[in-house]
């Protein structure tokens, strides 16, 4: 059944993932080989629909996959926004760090996420969390020479 579920979250079908949920929703914590959670999959598809069918079943929304990866850091590096929001309206941890220390912010950065970014800011991403190489949200911007979010990210600190 677990892998129906998986198979069904890459088709984008939407009916059989509710109807195989419904029948057995402690697959909504699963994960496949990569260590990906039905939520994180369908998050990294960019498959809003899917996302809001999956968060009406318990389960850890900040569930990491094998490389300490959540469904926010994912959408962050992909860009997805509206993903973004829902995540965080559904209680995602916007300072959960990776197996590399990386949070949702510094993807959000690093990939030039400008919207996703204050969204982030506003619901408490902490701009001071250093990664594993010692660098914050702030120093990636200033590496990649980001001057509107180096801005963005001192207005934040300086609050």
């Amino acid at each position: 059944m677990k892998d129906q579920l998986f198979n069904a979250i890459r088709d984008g079908n939407h009916a059989k993932v509710k109807a195989i949920l419904s029948e057995n929703p402690e697959l909504a914590k699963e994960q496949d080989s990569r260590g990906s959670t039905p939520l994180l999959l369908a998050t990294y598809f960019g498959n809003r629909e899917l996302s809001e069918v999956i968060l009406q079943f318990p389960q850890n929304i900040d569930a990491q996959d094998a490389s300490g990866n959540t469904a926010l850091m994912g959408v962050c590096f992909k860009g997805f926004n509206e993903i973004a929001q829902l995540l965080v309206e559904n209680g995602a941890d916007v300072n959960k760090t990776n197996s590399n220390g990386a949070t949702a912010l510094i993807f959000a950065v690093t990939f030039k996420r400008t919207e996703i970014i204050r969204l982030l800011l506003e619901h408490g991403a902490d701009v001071l969390v250093k990664d594993d190489r010692g660098n914050t949200a702030m120093d990636h911007a200033r590496m990649q020479g980001l001057e509107d979010i180096v801005q963005l990210l001192e207005n934040k600190k300086i609050n």
